[in-house]
């Protein structure tokens, strides 16, 4: 036998070796306070996953947990001699290092009596299940789809925790707008909550329509809930063009619409408020029709910066997108931003809508304010100054928004371009997959209130599963795979016909 062969030989003897030392590691489980639990199990057929189900059997008492953090271990057991090869040789020494996994839990049902050594396995879905049911609190339950890690276990997110911020984030291609549309049909099924969607990619305009092939049991109610779902888009004729009036228009809102300053462009700015002030509502043909000087310039600004041109005005038109959203006969309204023809105008539709929704803060009337793609609506670096008054209503509504009944649902691509004062206020997060490591580490710093290791994870989640976590997840974080949608989807991506095979 040749030296590569005697070694092959010798290499194939200590993995044997090494395999039936570890195989022989027992799956067990010690908790100090009866609350978290640390194990150990062999990797050979491991099955403990971060944010899976486990049973502990510490002698006939069974508590259910939940793995938090598995990693891989090893420890020195000894020296191995391994026999010469079979044509002869030295006999060959090694240090054996048992490889194992272990890890860290949290026990979810069960006696919270600190136990050692008990045995730990996955936990059946019917265990998981139990649980569940068993922990149903008194408020809507919004079945999302099913928990990734106990096949055939829904995923229920608590109605009630929507009173709390949530945050959404996913990169492109983890199937966040679906999930979102997957959360708003359930919320609009399930619960008497107004909402107000800026829906800047027109990805839900048809969020009042049902699909095709939808399942029949839930087809029905949801087409009944939807009949309350109102779009308002540029290109809509009658009642549902989407419309403002100057009127409806914040003074703040105007003037950094107009790029005034107060001190640098005094007496613009003067001219401005003298004719917001006026008896008379102000229209786009009173703030260009006067003679004065001042106004004059005011009136040059305005035409050279395009705003007399914005889509969104509604000369000789009755009402604005402002009636639908205070109209408590209008279930949910759809500001379709993807309809306006410029950026400045989706700017200053969320601006006024944003900045009205806060000055009426005091009739308490509850509605979940949805942004997609928060990080064009909203974003922490505002290009220029009506972002930067969106931005500062929504930084306002984060901080306070709560106890007048204004609930943030946030969705975005990039958490980093979101006002980190907005997100620190959030309780709730839903969180789809995430390559960017930086993207990770600014969530886990964050949303420090969610296991790291749970967060990490996201980097391998396929396409539709998530995280969940916070008040609307009460029984711990959960791994889901989100349902199907009941609607029909708005938006549409580009054909990639153009990379078919020649």
């Amino acid at each position: 036998m040749d030296e590569k062969s005697a070694l092959g030989s010798q290499l194939e003897s200590f993995r044997e070796a090494r395999r039936d030392i570890e195989a022989s590691v027992l799956p067990l489980a010690t908790s100090v306070d009866g609350r978290r639990f640390s194990f150990q199990a062999s990797l050979h057929g491991l099955e403990l996953q971060a944010g899976g189900y486990a049973v502990l059997d510490d002698g006939g008492t069974r508590r259910l947990g939940q793995v938090l953090s598995v990693e891989l271990d090893h420890q020195l057991a000894g020296e191995l001699t391994l026999p010469p090869p079979a044509g002869g040789g030295p006999v060959a020494r090694t240090e054996l290092q048992v490889r194992y996994a272990r890890g860290e839990g949290i026990i979810v049902d069960g006696s919270s009596a600190p136990f050692h050594d008990a045995l730990i396995h996955p936990a059946a879905g019917s265990d998981v299940l139990e649980w569940q049911q068993r922990e149903t609190g008194p408020y809507a339950q919004l079945r999302l789809g099913e928990l990734a890690l106990a096949p055939g276990v829904p995923c229920v997110a608590d109605a009630a925790g929507f009173n709390r911020h949530t945050f959404l984030c996913g990169q492109s291609g983890s199937g966040k707008t679906y999930s979102l549309g997957v959360i708003l049909e359930r919320l609009l099924t399930e619960t008497d909550l107004r909402m107000v969607i800026f829906d800047p990619n027109s990805d839900f305009t048809r969020l009042g329509e049902v699909r095709p092939g939808a399942d029949p049991a839930l087809a029905g109610r949801y087409r009944q809930a939807a009949r309350g779902v109102t779009v308002y888009s540029a290109g809509a004729h009658g009642e549902r063009r989407l419309r403002l009036h100057v009127a409806d228009v914040e003074p703040a809102t105007q003037a950094a619409a107009l790029r005034l300053s107060p001190i640098a462009d005094r007496e613009e700015y003067a001219a401005l408020a003298a004719m917001l002030a006026g008896q008379d509502p102000p229209t786009i043909e009173v703030l260009t029709g006067n003679d004065l000087p001042e106004a004059v310039r005011l009136s040059l600004r305005i035409k050279n910066l395009g705003v007399d041109r914005y889509s969104v005005w509604a000369p000789g038109e009755s009402g604005s997108v402002l009636d639908a959203v205070h109209d408590p006969s209008v279930r949910c309204v759809v500001i379709d931003l993807g309809s306006l023809p410029s950026r400045e105008e989706q700017s200053l539709v969320a601006a006024t809508v944003l900045g009205d929704l806060w000055r009426r803060r005091q009739e308490r009337d509850p509605v979940l304010i949805v942004i997609d793609e928060a990080h064009n609506v909203c974003p922490a670096e505002p290009p220029d100054p009506l972002a930067a008054v969106a931005t500062g209503h929504a930084i306002r509504i984060a901080a306070e928004g709560r106890k007048f009944g204004l609930y943030l649902l946030l969705s975005t691509q990039r958490p980093q371009k979101i006002p980190e004062n907005v997100l620190s206020q959030a309780d709730n997060l839903v969180l789809m997959r995430l390559n960017s490591l930086a993207d990770a580490a600014f969530a886990e710093a964050v949303f420090s209130f969610v296991p790291p290791s749970l967060i990490e994870r996201s980097a391998i989640f396929r396409q539709g599963e998530a995280l969940i976590a916070g008040k609307i997840s009460p029984r711990q974080p959960a791994l889901l795979r989100f349902g199907a949608r009941l609607s029909e989807e708005g938006g549409a991506d580009v054909p990639a016909t153009w990379a078919a095979r020649r």
